[in-house]
Parts: structure tokens; sequence; C-alpha cells
């Protein structure tokens, strides 16, 4: 009998609703594997991250929504926000597609200096920028049904009013022409939005986010090229214990992931305001791209896991951490995962720092300081349930097995310079041939001192170091894991029960 994770209790109708997770265990698997401390939509479809902005006092997230099917359909902006990344209220949907398409992905900005002249310093419009999907145009052999327009809001991200200008961005004839991240660029004075294009990055520029002017292209000749670059993402970031600075671009990549499928590969360099260069330091762990298909690429990704995709980082952070979110999922199976009322979860939010790594650069991910408020009691290895914390001390080569009364496991295997996490008896797997597999990770001599597991309904999240390296796993056994064993060179320094998150619901 499969198990409910998270039973979504809503009592009458109030300015604020009360959501109460418990686990339990159900025959009608309504609610199977719904997470106990991950973001859920509260039903139906959800897919990328979008808009995330902070802005008094609130982390906003925005997400891909589909409201009617648990599968993706027309896309909306579905939004929630929370004072500490942790815990979520559910606001009602902030953008729905219209007669110019469908509202895919995007990012969210706070116009300070009201540049778009649609609020006023004294009450700054949040601007959303998204792109335009038109459905009828993209099933036919039109290039131009994909362009990029804006919404403002002047209530802190209640209500959303659409641009009468849009398109702010027409499509020059591309059929991928998506994903706009923008952030002011102090040192030029403008706005620098981050576009992907096909399979690569495309830069513009703005003095006031409605009037766009193409800089600079990248990415062509680096990284992975085995399917369409989505979602990006460009930060100023500082070298951890130094003064240097750096530009880190994010852009995910789908197909072409290192575990098949979906993932986010990293480039770090330099931007001038107009162009991004490669660090040459950081090239050393490239490879130009090859003249010929099928010869050997070479990327640096984000997370080593097959479900961390479509990440972004919070704009107008009120301190100089860099805070990432990302859809905890493949696009490989997401629309096949055994999931019943609802489809998919976020990624725990994790902050970005970027290290040296012998000659060259690295970013690690480590989970934010506030979900330390979810850690509960230590408790005994036999006590292990499906929201728990396990801190591994490590010494050398060594075996992880979590597994339950119906010999379902994972494991966790450290071996010849390389972490292995094997889901092939992990659950259940019919949905997708390619699921049940053995992920790689290769250390490339990296000493590994210590394994964090965060182990909810149907993921696992994996810290390597305090986040120098991170996998993240969906599984979904048919009744949680409660044992757990370790072999080898190393131990058990701490386990600790995971409490539940806390949601709201704003009336609707």
């Amino acid at each position: 009998m499969r198990y409910i994770c998270l039973l979504l209790i809503l009592v009458g109708i109030s300015c604020k609703n009360n959501i109460q997770p418990e686990i339990e265990e159900t025959v009608t698997g309504m609610e199977d594997y719904r997470p106990l401390y991950h973001f859920t939509p509260q039903e139906k479809w959800m897919n990328d991250p979008n808009g995330m902005v902070y802005y008094k006092g609130e982390y906003h997230l925005f997400y891909q929504y589909y409201p009617d099917d648990i599968v993706w359909g027309p896309m909306h902006w579905g939004h929630a926000v929370s004072s500490d990344m942790v815990n979520w209220e559910h606001l009602p949907i902030a953008l729905y597609p219209d007669s110019l398409g469908y509202i895919f992905s995007g990012s969210a900005v706070v116009d300070w200096k009201n540049t778009s002249g649609l609020g006023s310093e004294e009450n700054p419009a949040l601007i959303a920028i998204f792109t335009y999907h038109e459905p009828e145009a993209a099933e036919t052999d039109a290039l131009d049904f994909q362009y990029q327009g804006i919404a403002y809001s002047l209530d802190g991200g209640r209500e959303w009013i659409k641009y009468e200008g849009n398109p702010v961005l027409p499509n020059p004839g591309i059929r991928d022409f998506r994903d706009p991240k923008v952030r002011w660029h102090e040192p030029s004075q403008r706005w620098i939005m981050t576009l992907a294009v096909a399979d690569h990055i495309s830069f513009y520029s703005s003095e006031n986010l409605l009037d766009w002017n193409k800089e600079s292209d990248f990415g062509l000749e680096w990284g992975s090229h085995g399917g369409v670059w989505e979602c990006p993402d460009l930060i100023p970031m500082q070298v951890e214990g130094s003064d240097e600075q750096r530009w880190v671009l994010l852009v995910s990549i789908n197909p072409g992931g290192p575990q098949g499928g979906s993932a986010t590969q990293y480039f770090i360099g330099e931007f001038n305001g107009n162009a991004f260069t490669l660090d040459t330091a950081f090239e050393q762990n490239l490879l130009p791209r090859p003249a010929q298909e099928g010869e050997l690429e070479k990327a640096v990704w984000l997370d080593h896991g097959a479900d961390n995709y479509a990440g972004v980082t919070w704009s107008d952070n009120p301190d100089d951490r860099i805070l990432f979110i990302g859809w905890m999922s493949n696009w490989q199976y997401a629309q096949l995962v055994p999931t019943a009322s609802w489809r998919s979860a976020m990624t725990l939010p994790r902050s970005l720092s970027l290290h040296r790594e012998g000659d060259s650069f690295r970013v690690h991910s480590t989970v934010v300081q506030e979900a330390e408020q979810l850690l509960g009691a230590e408790i005994a290895k036999e006590e292990l349930g499906p929201a728990s914390y396990v801190d591994f001390q490590v010494n050398g080569d060594c075996l992880f097995t979590l597994s339950n009364d119906s010999n379902e496991k994972i494991q966790i295997q450290l071996t010849d310079g390389q972490l292995l996490f094997d889901r092939t008896k992990a659950g259940i797997s019919d949905f997708e041939e390619g699921f049940a597999a053995i992920h790689k990770l290769d250390l490339d001599e990296l000493q590994v001192e210590r394994i964090e597991l965060y182990l909810d309904a149907s993921s696992v999240e994996l810290f390597v170091n305090q986040g120098q390296r991170v996998m993240t796993e969906l599984v979904f056994p048919t009744t949680p894991y409660t044992k757990l064993e370790v072999e080898g060179q190393a131990r058990i320094k701490g386990l600790r029960r995971i409490k539940p998150m806390e949601l709201t619901v704003a009336n609707q």
C-alpha cells in the first residue's frame, strides 16, 4: 500500500486557511508522494520556477502552472510568497494566457528608479518579464511565435497588469526565443536581459525595461548542446575568501544532461555590460564544441543528479546571498510520475557561492540557513522516516542503503573516485524505461569527507562536503524507507527528523 505524505486539509473559507501536513496511509493513493517540506502546487501541474523576487519582506515564487490537469498545458504563472523560503502562502494565479499566447518562463525585478514609468520612486513597480508563446503558430512552420512581454504590479505582487505595448521584444525569426532573466547592471546603468536562443544565449540591454537592444551572443562554441537551451541566469559572484569577482552564467538544457534528459550547466567568466567572455582558468573544464555530431562535448553541471532543472535565483535580495531554487523533476518522465492530484515539487532553496578549486572555479550549493528550523530532534537510525536528515562522516570508500519492508532500496556508494546513486530498486519505476538507473558523479580527485542527505517522501537531495557537489534524485517507494545501513569507511554523524513546513492559502 502506498503512503500519503502530505494531506492538505482546507477547513472553511477564510482569508488564510491553515494546511496541516500529516503522515497517513491511504488506499486511494490520492496524495501519494506529496513532500512534507518541499514546495508543491495545491493541485495540478507545475514546472519551472519563475519571477523570483524579494520585496518588502516577501520572497515571491512564481512558477509555470496548468490549473486544469496534471500534465503540461496552457501555461499560467502560479504564485506563492514566503518570509523565509521555507513556509509558504499560496496566492491566486498571477498571470493568465491571453490573445498573445501562453505565459512561459521569465523573471521579475523591482523597478526602484522607476525607469519604466509604470510606478513611482515612492511606490516602485514590480515588473514581470516573460515569454509569450503563441500555440497555434507553434504548430506551423512559423519561426516567430515566441516573444517577450511584461506585466507590472503596484500592490506588492497581488494584482498584475499586462503592459499594453506588449510584446516589448519581438521575435527576429528564431523558433526557441525565450525565458528572459533580467537584472540591473550598475556600471552601465542599464537593464540586462539574458535570453535563451535555440542553443546559445543572447544578451539585450534596456534603459527602461520597455525598449531593448541586442548586445551580443554567447555559447555556440562551448558547453553541452544535446538539446534546447533554457532558463538562463547571469549572476555576479564574489570568489569566497578573496576580493575577486566573476560572473556565473547558468543555462538549463533539455535533453543533454549528465544522467539523461534535463540538467543545468554553468559557465564562469567576465561580463562588461555588453558581452560575456569565459574565464581562462574555467575554460580548462570545457571542450570546444565539436565539429562533428556525436563527438565529445564537456560541460560543468550545477547538480549531478537527474532531478534539478530550470533553477534560477531571486532578485533584489536584502543581503549578499545568491539564493536559488529549481524544479525537482526531469522532462524525460515529469508527466509520467505516479502522483494523482498534483505533479512536481521544487528543490529546497539553496545558497550558491563561488570557490577556487585548484586552478579553476566551482559553484557550491548549500541549503539555506532558514531551513534549519525544519530540523527536529535527533533520532536513532531505526526511526528513519519519510522526512529525515542524515549526516555522514566519510573517511574512504563506503556504501549507504536506505530500504523498506518491501525490499525496495536506494544505495549510495563511494568507490574508485565516483559517487553512485542507485535507484534501480528504489520503488515504482515502470512509468518510464530509463528511470531505474545508476547515476554516476565523477569526483575528479575531490576528497569526500562529508555527505548529507535530505530525504522527503519522493526525493533525496545529496550534498558532498557542504555543497561542493550535489545530486538531486526522485524516488517512489511503495512504503517509506525505514531502514538505514552503513558499510565501509563512514559513520552516521547525525540523524534528525524533519518537521513539515507550514502552508497557508490566501482567500481565492
